[in-house]
Parts: structure tokens; sequence; C-alpha cells
């Protein structure tokens, strides 16, 4: 009984708020769409107001209905804004139904909200998400369609004083009209002719604010490297790298970092939809690792993002979830050739070596080398064509993936090229049989000279290497890849290399384990959905090609802090991987202006700057 009269937990009553304020929106917008009771006991107070007040009451209902289901989310993410915004339209929406509806309990709960909302003040404190200007298209989008289908049921709510029996085309026409406030076909007897026309109004000017708010908005964009976060992140590299497969990654530029206070570790990551999303283990001392898992928690926490960590080793795992109380998954395994166990001999390599062959006598031959030691003229021709044979639109990888090629701080890094050697004397690179002048890029044979296909190799501390990515032209034999892991493995002791790391392969051991005998129908209902999901993600595929090299495979985790947050991690990692995309192109005006500097969010709440602010650009 105590525990009911001291009401919710505090760290509760977001969510119970953003609920309950999802709840009052939809009886606001129920009480501006819907005629007033004409049988209330409160209607005889609505003769004593101006005639304008019940229109003015219902488009305001209407309106302020809207805004607090948009805001609702916001709410359940503590969201400061969408707090104070709240504050605001509540009374608003209980005047507004009083009004129109005479409705006291529409008005009660718009009050008895107000309630937790100004107790629990403290608790709505998270600072703005990182966002660009291509939201302010969605929201035309979106709000364009609700404000329809709404304006619809508005003009639909009073078929009694309808005049004549219009179509639904004149009825959609009179919404059109009505979003831009200009009266349509049809009409009705009596003050709803305004009632119609002011909600409709509206729900125009509201999608027509909300829209600008957004596109003219000061912008808080995600973190991003900065030439002297990259230059720390390499001291850790070189002290540390060797320890994590995926540590030079972390370079990418289009991360945020948080040190920890020490400065000895580092915690990489991007914000995706609401979650702040780290790939692989932190970087650094392990020692150290706690102090920057925290700073990472700290700066979730001060935004209200939902933590999540991609593709973590199994210590990794174990330090995240000891520090943080988070439970961890395995993900699938990385496939790890150690350079001095690799051979082509034996009857388990006869596929691959037979392969390789098969493309030897078809007249390619590879060359492997460091990013240093080729010239600025090829290293262009190389970055085209990985450009120009890249099989989508969209660049992916996040957490396994550099992002760029032979730029000069990755002089460490490594490329393997495939070339085919021309048969017939006298042609000139690039102008083999078959390749005329002014052929597309990458569709001609020779577009690059005789380059057929690309593996880039990033460092793993002093003695390994861990694969980027493969690209080759389509128009090449079958086989280049399988070839050019075989040039590396083969090059790799004169460059000093002890250890490869390939690709990584989602949900192995279910791959593997589901296809023998003995498997339950369990398993082999999961595989069978992993083959079937293979057709668009390349889960099996990945699978069987690094198996071809009989690695040893090395278990990758995510961490995450509920079983009910896995979707929504799962989205934003392909959002993130480049598999999913919700942006859309952008006219020039939203576009990103100049970069500007902000601090990360746990600056304010601890009163003193980290060891280095992060960095905010637009």
């Amino acid at each position: 009984m105590r525990r009911v009269l001291r009401g919710p937990r505090p760290a509760n009553v977001p969510l119970l708020v953003g609920r309950a304020c999802a709840l009052v929106g939809l009886l606001d917008i129920a009480a501006g769409v819907f005629p007033r009771f004409r049988h209330s006991r409160m209607h005889a107070l609505a003769e004593v107001l101006p005639g304008a007040f019940g229109p003015f009451a219902a488009a305001l209902s209407l309106s302020a209905g809207v805004l607090l289901l948009l805001l609702a989310h916001g709410l359940r993410r503590r969201k400061r804004r969408a707090w104070r915004a709240a504050v605001a339209l509540l009374p608003l929406g209980a005047v507004a139904q009083f009004g129109y509806r005479h409705s006291l309990l529409g008005v009660l709960l718009s009050l008895l909200l107000l309630a937790p909302l100004l107790r629990h003040r403290d608790q709505f404190a998270a600072l703005p998400d990182p966002r660009s200007r291509w939201r302010a298209l969605a929201n035309l989008v979106l709000m364009s369609a609700g404000s329809l289908l709404l304006g619809l049921l508005v003009v639909n709510a009073h078929p009694h004083r309808m005049l004549g029996d219009p179509s639904l085309a004149d009825r959609i026409t009179h919404v059109l009209y009505g979003l831009f406030g200009v009266e349509g076909p049809v009409d009705y007897r009596g003050n709803t002719t305004w009632t119609v026309a002011f909600s409709l109004g509206a729900l125009g000017l509201l999608t027509a604010i909300t829209t600008i708010y957004l596109a003219f908005r000061p912008e808080h964009p995600a973190a991003r490297l900065t030439e002297d976060d990259e230059t720390r992140l390499r001291a850790l590299l070189a002290r540390h790298g060797g320890r994590d497969s995926l540590g030079h990654f972390a370079l990418r530029r289009d991360k945020g970092v948080v040190f920890s206070p020490s400065g000895k570790a580092a915690v990489t990551y991007r914000v995706v939809s609401g979650v702040m999303l780290a790939g692989g283990d932190p970087i650094g001392d392990v020692e150290a690792w706690p102090g920057a898992i925290e700073r990472f928690m700290d700066e979730a926490q001060a935004h209200s993002w939902t933590p999540a960590v991609m593709g973590c080793s199994e210590t990794g795992g174990e330090v995240w979830t000891r520090e943080t109380g988070l439970d961890a998954l395995e993900l699938g395994d990385e496939a790890v050739v150690d350079v001095a166990d690799f051979s082509l001999a034996g009857r388990p390599m006869r596929n691959v070596r037979q392969m390789v062959k098969r493309i030897e006598r078809a007249g390619y031959e590879t060359r492997v080398r460091r990013v240093a030691d080729l010239s600025d003229a090829e290293l262009d021709r190389v970055r085209r064509a990985a450009d120009a044979w890249r099989g989508t639109d969209t660049e992916r990888g996040f957490s396994m993936a550099l992002g760029r090629v032979g730029d000069p701080a990755d002089g460490d890094c490594l490329i393997a090229t495939a070339h085919k050697q021309d048969d017939e004397p006298g042609n000139a690179p690039g102008n083999g049989p078959g390749n005329a002048p002014g052929d597309a890029p990458g569709n001609a044979p020779g577009e690059y000279g005789d380059l057929k296909a690309v593996l880039h190799f990033v460092p793993w501390g002093r003695d390994g290497v861990s694969l980027d990515l493969m690209r080759r032209d389509r128009a090449a034999d079958p086989g280049m890849n399988e070839l050019l892991i075989v040039a590396a493995l083969r090059a790799a002791p004169k460059l000093g290399i002890a250890r490869v790391s390939l690709n990584f392969a989602m949900f192995r051991a279910a791959l593997a384990r589901g296809e023998k005998i003995g498997a339950g129908p369990v398993l082999r209902a999961w595989r069978g959905l992993l083959v079937f999901l293979s057709r668009w993600f390349q889960i099996e595929s990945l699978y069987k090609f690094n198996a071809k090299f009989r690695p040893r495979w090395e278990p990758r985790f995510v961490v995450y802090r509920a079983s009910a947050d896995l979707p929504r991690i799962g989205l934003a990692a392909m959002q993130a991987e480049g598999f999913v995309t919700l942006a859309v192109p952008l006219p020039r005006f939203l576009r990103r202006r100049t970069p500007v500097r902000r601090p990360c969010g746990h600056v304010s709440r601890h009163g003193h700057l980290p060891t280095r602010p992060p960095t905010l650009n637009t």
C-alpha cells in the first residue's frame, strides 16, 4: 500500500508519462475531430462563449493532440525539449477540450499529467540527438499524409450538417484546399463550415511550421574524429593494437570517440536511430577500459541513447558486462588464418588449389604490397577501380570496415591486386580487344589498365592484418578473391605478417551445427531461416567462403541492455553497416553547413571537460 501511495519509481516516470501523453494526444485529436456532445450538462456554457471560440477550440485541440503524439517518444527518452513542449501544450489541450467538447474527463487527464511532469522534471534532462536536415523532408511527407487522413475524418465527422452528398473526390479536394486555407467544394450548415475550415487550416499550418522548424533549427550532428582524436588513437593502437583485429577500424572518420580519464583507453561509436553503437573492443590498455566504458555509458545516459556494442571479443564482452551490467549474446565468428599453418596441400584445400591454378593459367598474376610502396598514380587507379566495382551505391561497413583506401596516413595497410596479362603483343594496358574509346567506367575490360581485383587489409598490431574490402571487376574470371587471399598468405612471411583475419561469419555456429547429423528440429529450423536470409545478407556464403581456408574461429559478441532492445539494435546496426538506409536526397538549402564544435554530454554534468572534449561537426 505504501508503494502505491508513493507512486512509481522516478526512473520509470518518463516511460509512464510518455504513454499517458500519447493517450491524452489521442483524446485531444478525438475531441477536435468529432462534434461536441449535445446532451452534455456543460453545453450551456457554450452559449456565453464568443461564436468563433468553438471552431477555434476544435482546431487547437486537434493541433495539440498531434503535437502531444509527436512528443510522446521524446518524453519516453527523457528529452528536455519534449518536456518543455508538453508542459506548454497540456493546458492548451485542456482548454480546447473544454471549449469544444466540454469534456471534463479530457480536461482532468491533461491536468493530472502535468503533476508528474512537474514533480519529476529532473528526470527529463537528456540532451538532443545527432540530427541532420533530411528529417525535415521526412516530416513533410509523413505529416502531409497524416494531415490528409485526419482531414478526411474531420470532413466526414459531420454528416448531418453536410449539404448534399459530395463524392469522395470532392471530399479529398476539400481537404487539400483546406490544408492551404482555401475554401473547398463541400459545404455545411451553421458554424460547422468554420469548424472544419479552422481544423484543416490548423493541420496545414502545423505541417508547415514543424517542417520549417526541422529545416532551420540548430543542428546537433553526430560526432566525428578530429585530427587530434586520430593521432591519439593511432598512439594507442601502436602500443595495444595487437590485442583486437578490429582495432584499426576505430580510425573510421565518421565515428565519435570518448577517452578514459587517463587517456590510456578509448571507445569509438556512432549514433544511429537513437542507438549508441560501439564497434569491437575498446582501444588501449585493458586496465583502462573501465574508465572509457564509463565515459561511453555516461554519454549514452546524457542523451538517453540505447547503448550497444557490435562485434566485441570474448574478453571485451566480459569487461563490458562486468562494468555495466549489460548482457552479451554470441553474434558469430571471425575467421583467422595463422600464416605458419597455411598450406594449399592436402585434400581439404583441393578446391582452392585447383581454382588458383586455373586462374593463374588463364594469365592472371598478383602483387602484394604496402600502401606506402605504391605510387600516387597506382593508388588513384586502385581507388577508382574499388569505387567503380562496388556492388551498391551505399558504402557498407562500420565495425569491420575502414571506409577508405590509399590514405597517406594508412601506409602500413596492405593491398593485394590481381592483373590480367595481355596475350596479344602490341596492346597497351587498357586498350585490349573490345576496349572502344568512351566506354562507361567499370564496364569495359581494361578500364583500369590490367587491374582486375583488389583486396585491402588494415594492420592488426605488428604482425597481423585484417581484411577490409574485396572488390573485383565483374567481367573478370571467377575466383579473384580466393586468388588474392592465397597470394596475401604466401607473401605474408616476407612482410612480417603471422596472422590474417578474414571475413566475419554471422551465426556460424548455428550454420555449422545445423547441417550435421543429429541436429535437432529447432537447430535445423534456425539454420533454414539463416539460409533463407542469405539471399539478401550473404550469411551462408560468407561462412562457406571463409571455411575454404581452414581458419580458426574466434567468437564475436553483441552487448545490449535488454532483450527488448535487440530489434532496435539490429536495425541500427544494419543502417550503420549500409544494408538499410532511411535517408533521402536533400535539397541544397537543407544540407549540412559549416562545422561547429560542441562539447559532449558529460561536460555539463560533471562540471569539467574530459581529457579531450569530442568534436561535433555539422
